[in-house]
């Protein structure tokens, strides 16, 4: 193995921003969306997914199809196709329908740092 090969990256370590962070909510970490392992206060390192497939809150009002390209949405605080003002964050991995019902998707996160698109950031 390369000396200069570190780690994996699917799992990074960070410091909880203010607020802290909740296991299994996505949190943009200055440019880069991770998704916690665990539970920490502010100033906390926790473990976060940067890549890899997770279920995650979705807009309830959308439909999505396999493929679809999702968005983080930082102010609503789930996925989205909407794209205006929001963070490229991955793909969807299963087809899910739109309704009250239909809260929740399953993205397969991109891994990249993110900049809002088409507009200016939440």
């Amino acid at each position: 193995m390369s000396r200069t090969y570190v780690q994996p990256g699917d799992v990074l370590t960070f410091t909880a921003p203010g607020g802290g962070v909740v296991a299994g909510t996505c949190y943009l970490i200055t440019n880069l969306l991770v998704c916690a392992q665990t539970t920490a206060a502010a100033t906390v390192a926790f473990d976060g997914y940067v890549t890899g497939v997770i279920s995650h809150a979705k807009a309830a009002s959308q439909a999505w199809a396999e493929g679809a390209i999702v968005y983080w949405d930082n102010s609503a605080k789930n996925f989205t196709t909407v794209s205006t003002a929001n963070y490229r964050a991955g793909v969807a991995v299963v087809a899910v329908g739109s309704g009250a019902g239909e809260t929740t998707g399953v993205v397969r996160l991109n891994g990249l740092g993110v900049t809002a698109v088409g507009g200016a950031a939440p």
